[in-house]
């Protein structure tokens, strides 16, 4: 399956040697990670929190809190996956605090109606892919993008939108493979049913 969005690909030995100079103090060096992925970083916040100036804090915060804890970071994962995992746990304490009645955790199994969903979803048309190919259609799918469930939404959002693969996204998220595999299908599976309401729906309205 295709991705929304180009993803982040440049080379870790030229990411690592940005953070490795950031660790011994280049400011520089840090301030070329913030202009490479402050946008991803944004894009992911927007999705979260679903508010422009919540989604601005949580970028600002979520690179504060990464150069603070710079030493912290390994080099086991790719820079961009920590800065993610970073910025989606400020992001969802932002929702939590917004509106806690409605918020799900993570690290929670979503109870469905019904467990034994496909294991593949060979054709779902309509598509995102498609879709986003589509300038006048982006909306539709931002909207219909943010009607998921937030559990559902944060992996939708990392591994269609912004590109990451699925170990990355486990990564990221602190969550099992299996775990990520199984939110993406219930999210995509959403998504398809909620699109074609919304286009059987528009397909009615303009026969009247």
């Amino acid at each position: 399956m295709e991705t929304i969005q180009t993803k982040v690909s440049e080379p870790v030995s030229d990411e690592l040697a940005l953070v490795n100079a950031a660790k011994k103090g280049d400011v520089a060096a840090f301030e070329e990670l913030v202009r490479r992925y402050d946008r991803n970083v944004f894009r992911i916040a927007n999705h979260i929190t679903q508010n422009r100036e919540d989604a601005e804090d949580v970028v600002q915060d979520a690179f504060l809190k990464a150069y603070s804890n710079l030493g912290q970071f390994q080099g086991q994962s790719k820079f961009y996956t920590w800065l993610v995992r970073i910025a989606v746990n400020e992001a969802l304490m932002r929702l939590r605090r917004r509106r806690p009645e409605r918020m799900v955790s993570l690290d929670e199994d979503v109870k469905t109606e019904d467990d034994s969903v496909p294991r593949e979803v060979a054709d779902w048309s309509p598509n995102p892919e498609q879709l986003y190919g589509q300038g006048e259609l982006k909306e539709i799918l931002t909207k219909t993008i943010q009607g998921l469930p937030a559990s559902f939404r944060t992996v939708f959002v990392l591994r269609d939108v912004e590109g990451l693969s699925t170990e990355e996204t486990a990564d990221a998220l602190n969550l099992s493979i299996p775990a990520v595999k199984s939110r993406l299908l219930r999210a995509r599976l959403q998504l398809r049913e909620r699109l074609s309401k919304y286009f059987k729906q528009r397909s009615g309205d303009g026969k009247q």
